[in-house]
This record gives structure tokens, sequence and C-alpha cells, in this order.
């Protein structure tokens, strides 16, 4: 699925300034390396049906062993190792005699202290490798299968499978600490730089079912389909602490969402809840909602963030029309995208932006390749669209008690008619201070 960085910032998946971003939200990887590939996993959507179900299936099988991963590798663990073949120590014999061994320790205190502590620590990372191949041997997931067999290969030399029997509790002698020591610097580098890759994949996977049980979230299903399509039951942003649910289908002949409501009543919430649950199925991770269905997107594209570029002289109302443009141009291409379009055109005035909108959104709705997401400001022009069959419309609504506002957050049918600036205004003080001037 193609997404542009844009999207990436809009929906917070990597950076956003504001808050916590989604990688940050879904992290509980163990080491360094592990987070660096979890990253990866999130900017990376996947292109077919296929790719993702395995992902999910991995995910899957790692949530029904999660609670019993292996405690003794930790990211202090491997950073260890990663010293160990950066430092150079005093060559000695592969595998010294038990006084060529004491000698060794005796007079290169400093190197023996890094050989010994260096092998400790790959002997607790091979044994919890180990201990993994036990969890999953018999995983039906392709990736995980592939990991597996590598893993094992590995562990199948001579040498390894004696440090596998060793106890915890039993001190190695001088000469097994400098015989490790040398096999492991000197035959044994490239495949514990292939083991810790390994192991920073299925911790950033492991990380993700860990997210899924915390979270509580669902797999979406894929449907075969050459026209866009989602159906969503209690969808929500996964950021907020006290979601409201929505539920929401797109298709087709229903493939344009024209949204209103208030200022803070929940329309940007919505329009990137939607568009993180998509992203998320598309690299085959589970979603926060109940239930959701979809077709394979081909890509996602937002307007949402966007600002002026004082540098370039660029306008804000410019980059609004040069968005639009490139959203047209990407999606003019036959495949099915899902196009998101928050607050159209704030940066000129209101006859402009009403002149704009229209043309835009007609043009807009008779792609039906693409579903697309527009919320509005502009609500006097949902009025001209209400003659066209697969526009809906919802709002959010918002109700005063006492002078305060009430924000339901609740989806309804309709557009809304809330005028509201001027009560915030009021509410906020800004009119009692412009009267005192």
């Amino acid at each position: 699925m193609q997404v542009d960085d844009i999207t990436l910032y809009d929906l917070s998946i990597l950076v956003n300034n504001d808050n916590a971003a989604i990688w940050q939200h879904l992290n509980f990887t163990h080491t360094d390396g592990g987070r660096q590939y979890l990253k990866k996993i999130l900017q990376q959507p996947l292109n077919s049906i296929s790719a993702i179900q395995n992902v999910q299936n991995t995910i899957q099988q790692l949530l029904l062993i999660e609670n019993k991963w292996p405690t003794n590798i930790t990211n202090g663990t491997l950073m260890v190792l990663e010293k160990y073949f950066e430092t150079p120590v005093d060559s000695f014999k592969p595998m010294p005699n038990p006084f060529t061994a004491w000698m060794y320790a005796t007079f290169k205190k400093g190197d023996y202290s890094l050989i010994k502590y260096s092998v400790e620590h790959t002997i607790n990372f091979l044994q919890g490798l180990e201990q993994i191949t036990g969890l999953l041997g018999h995983a039906n997931s392709k990736l995980l299968s592939t990991c597996i067999q590598t893993i094992q290969v590995m562990l199948s030399k001579p040498l390894v499978q004696e440090m596998l029997q060793l106890k915890r509790d039993k001190p190695l002698t001088k000469a097994q600490v400098l015989t490790y020591g040398h096999f492991i610097q000197h035959h044994f580098k490239k495949a514990i730089e292939e083991l810790i890759e390994i192991y920073n994949k299925l911790d950033a996977y492991l990380s993700l079912a860990i997210a899924i049980k915390k979270f509580s979230f669902h797999f979406p299903d894929f449907i075969e389909s050459n026209d866009p399509y989602i159906r969503a039951e209690a969808l929500y942003h996964l950021q907020l602490n006290k979601p409201i649910p929505y539920t929401i289908t797109l298709e087709q002949n229903k493939n344009f969402l024209f949204l209103t409501g208030a200022n803070m009543g929940g329309k940007s919430t919505f329009i990137k809840a939607i568009g993180v649950c998509v992203y998320l199925a598309h690299v085959g991770m589970a979603v926060p909602a109940f239930k959701m269905q979809l077709s394979l997107f081909d890509g996602l594209i937002s307007n949402i963030n966007l600002t002026d570029n004082i540098t370039k002289g660029e306008s804000y109302f410019f980059n609004e029309v040069h968005r639009i443009k490139k959203t047209i141009e990407k999606i003019s291409n036959g495949r099915k995208w899902l196009v998101l379009i928050d607050e159209l055109f704030k940066g000129t005035n209101q006859q402009d932006a009403i002149k704009c909108s229209i043309s835009v959104i007609e043009g807009l709705r008779k792609m039906k390749n693409a579903l697309f997401i527009l919320s509005t400001h502009l609500y006097e022009i949902g009025h001209e669209l209400q003659n066209h069959s697969n526009i809906q419309f919802k709002y959010f609504e918002t109700s005063i008690e006492n002078d305060q506002l009430i924000f339901s957050y609740q989806l309804k049918e309709g557009i809304s008619n809330d005028r509201l600036g001027y009560l915030i205004m009021r509410k906020e003080g800004v009119v009692d201070l412009l009267n005192k001037l």
C-alpha cells in the first residue's frame, strides 16, 4: 500500500510533535534492535492479502506463548555481545589447558574479565534462543518457521551444543571461558550477528502481540474485492483514554463521507482513527475495533495537518491546493485508495472556500475506485450535495447546557448547523476582555 511521508505524519505513525506516536503506543520491545525493527514494520504496509495474513498468523502464534518468553535475553546482553566483537584482546590458544588458561587469567586480567563476561552473556543468549525454538518449534507461520530453522542450524554446532548443556549455577573453568571466547570471536561472529538480527525481529513482532493483548485489539478480515470497501464496528482511536466507538461502512455506491460538526467535536479524531486502523491492518496488525472488514487498498493519502511554508513563500491555501492536486494525480491510476481530508480550504475566504470545495467534491465523488472521508466547517455546501446518492452525510452533535458546551462525540446522520465560535470566545473570556479595551 502506497503511503507518503505527509500521511505518516498526519496519522502520527512514527512522528508527532504533540503526542506519543503510534509506534510508541505499540512499543513493548525488550531491545534497541527490536525497537528499530518495530519502526521498520510500521513504515512498510504490505501489498497482498497473503503477506498480511502471514504477519497476522505470526502475531497470533506469539500471542499464545507471550507469557512464556525467556527473560534471560536483555538489551544489555546484546550490547555486551556487540562490544565483545569490537574490543581487541590479547591472543591466546584456541583450546588452552588449565595451566595456560590460569596464566592468561592471571597476567591478562582485564582481557580475561571481558572474555568471561561476554561468554556468560553469550551462553544466556543461546540458551534463551533454545527456549524460543521449543516454544515456536511447531508454529505454522512461514516467518516464524524460517526464523526457527535458522536458529536451529546455528545452535547445532558442537561447541554451541556444549554451551547449551551448561548449568547456570555452575561456574565456568578458565579453560572453558577461553575456549568458548575464542570460538565465539573467531568462528561464530557472523552467526551471532545473524541470531541477534533474528531475535530483534522476533522481539518486534512479540511487541505487537503484547500490545494486542494489553489493549484488546481484534484482527481485521480482508476480502478479495476489485472495489474499495470498509466496514467497522466499535472502531476508535487507540491513543484516547476513554474513546467513543464508531460504526462505519464505506463502499463503492456510498464511497464519500461528508463530515460536519463544531470545532473540538471529534471530526479530526474520527478521520485519524479510520486512517490508523486501515494502516495498521495493512501491516498485519490487529486494530482498535470490535470488528473490521476491508478490501486491500493500493494507497492511503491524507490532507490533515498542512502548514504554510515561509521559506518557500508558500501560503497555507497554496499548499492545500497543491496537496489536492497531488491527491487527484495519485488516485487517478484506477487503483483502490482511501482519501482523508480534514477541514478543506481553511486558508482562504469563505466565498472562495465554498466554491473551491464544491468543485473538489463534485470531482472526487465520481471516482469509484476510492473511498473518501472529508470534513468541513462549510456546512452550507452540504445542502448542494444532497442529490448525490453516493455521498453519506454525518455529523458530530454539540449541545449547550447552562451556557456550557457539551460534546457527545457521537456520530449522527445528517449535516450539522452548529455555530459555536462566538460562544467559545465568550466562554473563554475573550469577549469580556475585548469589551474592556
